[in-house]
């Protein structure tokens, strides 16, 4: 059985590295925000600064007005990569978890409107909450796991890793052709449609399929 239940903050070799974060991964999620389906994977970045862990809480930040969630598969890299091929991909890979993309849609759209980054929107403090990490074994099924995320025990969002338009191994792949992969370093592999508003005060409850991650936080 793969160690479950554990954060990253217990182990000082997990403490730095980047986040990587797949855009438009799920093609109903791309309708629903109006853009095209991608033709390869859409990559951002979040500051280390961003994570937030289980039984943590989300600080709203007073600059956006429409903070939303985005539920998703998150893998940990275990080893430092370059240029692995999809088929080797699942060696890099240490463990698993559910996360969330947190985005001030607002400021986003106004950035998107001037045609400037928008890494504020994503950014900021706690904007990326993760849950407990599972160690990952050949025999979980990275392509068919069930994500979701309920808010105030009302169910927000709920997909399936099999509707993934850039399976993660393929992620993992294509992120070391361009980037070395170290240690340490996530990956969130995208959301599925149904994304929408945190308020003050929610309770919000994230997992991954048969207890592999939860993820318990509440938003002031």
């Amino acid at each position: 059985m793969p160690y479950s239940g554990f954060t990253i903050s217990e182990f000082p070799d997990l403490q730095y590295g980047s986040i990587y974060c797949i855009g438009r991964n799920y093609a109903k999620h791309a309708k629903e925000m109006g853009s095209e389906t991608p033709s390869k994977p859409v990559v951002f970045l979040k500051p280390r600064s961003s994570l937030v862990y289980n039984n943590g809480t989300i600080t709203l930040p007073p600059e956006s007005k429409n903070v939303h969630h985005e539920v998703e598969l998150v893998v940990l890299i275990g080893s430092k990569v370059q240029k692995i091929l999809p088929e080797k991909a699942h060696e890099a890979i240490r463990a698993v978890a559910i996360g969330l993309d947190l985005t001030a849609r607002d400021l986003q759209s106004e950035a998107k409107q001037k045609g400037l980054p928008w890494s504020l929107a994503k950014g900021f403090d706690t904007f990326a909450p993760v849950g407990k990490f599972t160690d990952y074994t050949p025999s979980i099924d990275l392509q068919n796991l069930d994500i979701e995320v309920r808010i105030n025990n009302k169910l927000r969002q709920s997909g399936n890793t099999s509707q993934m338009i850039f399976p993660v191994a393929d992620l993992i792949s294509y992120l070391s052709r361009h980037f070395t992969l170290y240690p340490g370093d996530l990956i969130f592999t995208g959301t599925p449609e149904g994304v929408g508003p945190v308020k003050a005060g929610d309770s919000i409850t994230a997992t991954l399929q048969h207890g592999l991650s939860t993820l318990d936080l509440h938003a002031h």
